[in-house]
């Protein structure tokens, strides 16, 4: 029946636990029955267990990641929209070396 609605359920076997991360909290689901349902294209997960279990988290921050720009588009950015080195350059590290985005944001603090 669920079939002729545009509904297929697939049972997912040997499932240990499930673990539901928020930013302060985990909930630890053990032994879960969990179920895969397609919906209109879009994938839901139905989960029914036992064991549940929560903990506290420490909030982890994660280090910006450096992006290495080469000097040639360096180059390019500051020939294209006709500035230093220097402004092509924090603008391409402000757009994480996007060259198209680099580009517009100079452009348009040149209007």
């Amino acid at each position: 029946m669920m079939s002729r609605l545009g509904v297929n359920a697939t049972e997912m076997p040997d499932v240990e636990e499930v673990i539901l991360k928020t930013a302060t909290k985990e909930v630890v689901i053990r032994n879960p029955s969990v179920t895969s349902l397609e919906v209109s294209g879009q994938q839901v997960f139905q989960v029914i267990g036992e064991r549940v279990e929560e903990r506290e988290t420490s909030k982890k921050t994660i280090p910006p990641v450096e992006t290495k720009i080469p000097d040639e588009d360096v180059l390019l950015v500051a020939q294209q929209v006709n500035v230093s080195f220097e402004e092509a350059k924090a603008a391409l590290e402000k757009v994480e070396g996007d060259l198209a985005q680099a580009i517009l944001l100079l452009t348009s603090k040149k209007i």
